[in-house]
């Protein structure tokens, strides 16, 4: 029964290690890598599988295999960068010998400009996603700190107006401008839904079935 005794020897030690409070730093490191992995192929696999099936041509071979290039281009960047950040977090804390705000800026700048850094759309879609939010909180924080005065009226209908007006001026007028995905996104909605034949491609298909050549 060396085997199993081999198995409990081992966890018993690896649980042990991770008991030790002078490893939690990098411990954390190392936890946090694998959370960014796990969670970016979380995020990304169902968004890619909509997106190839809805808007992608070619095989489905074609398309599996951009689903799963997608999906570990976004949960390798998210891993790198969470690895990047608590690791240069846990570093400056050492050299401080305490914590303070700019370490966290300073780590996650460096990050950002080594992970996401690269202009493509797996890194476009997530700094992105990302300004929408800070846009937002940063005017919650003006609001706090007293930067700018509590609004009177819930401003979110002003927002909501000037967000969808600008948007599709821009998808009519200057298309190229918007990312790809969004294009694709508001092509079907706005202008796909302009042309039909019969009754097939008005209510069941978005366009005309190609029937293959005998």
């Amino acid at each position: 029964m060396a085997g199993p005794d081999l198995v409990k020897t081992v966890l018993y030690t690896i649980n042990n290690l991770l008991q030790q409070e002078k490893y939690k730093a990098a411990l954390a490191v190392v936890k946090g890598f694998r959370n960014g992995a796990v969670y970016g192929a979380k995020i990304r696999a169902p968004h890619a599988l909509v997106m190839t099936f809805l808007f992608r041509s070619g095989s489905l071979k074609d398309k599996l295999r951009a689903i799963v290039k997608a999906t570990y281009q976004h949960s390798r960047n998210l891993a790198y960068f969470v690895f990047t950040y608590k690791g240069l977090q846990a570093l400056q804390e050492r050299i401080h010998g305490k914590s303070l705000q700019s370490q966290s800026f300073f780590a996650a700048c460096l990050g950002g400009w080594l992970v996401f850094g690269e202009n493509n759309n797996i890194n476009s879609q997530i700094n992105m996603y990302l300004l929408s939010r800070i846009l937002f909180a940063l005017s919650r924080l003006a609001v706090e700190k007293g930067i700018v005065p509590q609004p009177k009226r819930d401003p979110f209908p002003l927002f909501a107006t000037l967000v969808w007006g600008i948007v599709l001026w821009l998808f009519e007028y200057h298309p190229h401008t918007l990312q790809p995905s969004l294009q694709s996104s508001m092509n079907y909605l706005y202008h796909d839904s302009n042309v039909w034949n019969d009754i097939s491609d008005f209510l069941v298909y978005n366009k005309p079935r190609t029937v293959a050549p005998k």
